[in-house]
């Protein structure tokens, strides 16, 4: 049984689709689940939700910080926010990870408070899922991993170590791919190519053993799936994730556009619409529900700001399984190996 912390006053549709998607994790899993926020409020949507009492518990918080407030005035600010409450009580060992979709800065200015390192981690990364051309590991899983896409702006070589070893531990987790290939973001693929962080990087893990790297990528590379994991500076990983985010946004408008705009495209679109459904459903994040802020002795499971209850609910799945998988006590392994190569 995984302890789960649910910051339910955390996003564009707290606390009601927070909640609501809680409340369907308790009829299917065995987890307990702590929901931390208003009891009134909690309690009220509850009341017409269909869940299992036994295994959620309402933990008060009298504060949230909405998404428009600046993260390090309002995580200071506010002691008693849903967000800080949470965090406290993962650090004081009444849940084993946490899952939020509130504010990002104020998430990860949140755990970066009361957390302490990882062992041998010096810097945090916050990852982001994306979907890809291929399917991976036993789930068939069309996603792939990216970090850093903004925690760590200015990273050093070993930072870019860590977030490999921490990026392949968890892919192995989530997508039960026992052997993730591992890759840097560079402008070439070759192993001289990249800022000198990269390929200090690179020296240090084509020595390593325990994870599958394979070298240098490039971005083109990144929506074909050539990497199960791609590792790079919080800088550009933010660049990435938004441009990719931007390029299916425009896909969506220009499909409506050319719907609207002529009768001939109109009935290739409506050819098409068995296919396009299926893309759909293979590249929906709510599916996936949320990405790790890693390299902390405990774990953050970032859900997306606009999730409903679906995509809350597989949030919660997911920090279930990095429970079960020894998240943090893989990462502590891997990080040995790779601190025992760089000393």
């Amino acid at each position: 049984m995984a302890r789960i912390a649910v910051d339910a006053m955390g996003g564009d549709h707290a606390p009601d689709e927070v909640v609501r998607g809680a409340a369907q994790v308790s009829m299917e899993t065995d987890h307990h689940l702590l929901l931390v926020g208003e009891p009134a409020r909690i309690e009220a949507i509850l009341a017409s939700a269909p869940h299992n009492s036994r295994r959620i518990e309402i933990i008060p918080a009298a504060q949230s910080i909405s998404m428009e407030e600046d993260p390090k005035a309002a995580v200071e600010g506010k002691p008693d926010a849903s967000i800080n409450v949470a965090v406290r009580i993962v650090k004081e060992g009444q849940a084993d990870v946490l899952v939020s979709a509130g504010s990002t800065g104020a998430g990860i200015l949140a755990c970066a408070k009361r957390f302490s390192r990882a062992p041998g981690v010096s810097r945090a990364a916050l990852a982001s899922v994306y979907p890809t051309e291929i399917r991976r590991g036993e789930k068939d899983d069309p996603f792939s991993l990216i970090l850093d896409v903004g925690a760590t702006v200015n990273v050093t070589g070993r930072d870019l170590v860590s977030f490999a070893v921490m990026g392949s531990v968890y892919a192995s987790i989530i997508s039960r791919n026992a052997r993730p290939k591992v890759a840097l973001l560079s402008n070439g693929t070759e192993e001289l190519k990249g800022l000198p962080e990269i390929k200090e990087a690179h020296q240090t893990l084509k020595n390593g053993h325990l994870i599958n790297f394979t070298g240098n990528i490039e971005g083109v590379d990144i929506p074909r799936g050539t990497a199960d994991v791609v590792v790079c500076g919080g800088f550009h990983g933010n660049l990435v994730v938004k441009m990719l985010e931007g390029i299916g946004e425009a896909a969506m408008r220009l499909a409506f556009y050319a719907y609207k705009k002529h009768i001939l495209w109109k009935l290739g679109l409506l050819a098409l619409r068995s296919g396009i459904k299926q893309l759909k459903q293979i590249t929906d994040w709510e599916q996936y529900g949320g990405a790790p802020l890693i390299g902390f002795d405990h774990l953050m499971i970032k859900a997306h700001g606009r999730s409903r209850a679906l995509a809350v609910k597989n949030a919660i799945k997911v920090a279930g399984k990095t429970v079960h998988g020894r998240l943090i006590e893989k990462i502590a392994t891997g990080m040995a190996e790779f601190g025992e190569l760089g000393s």
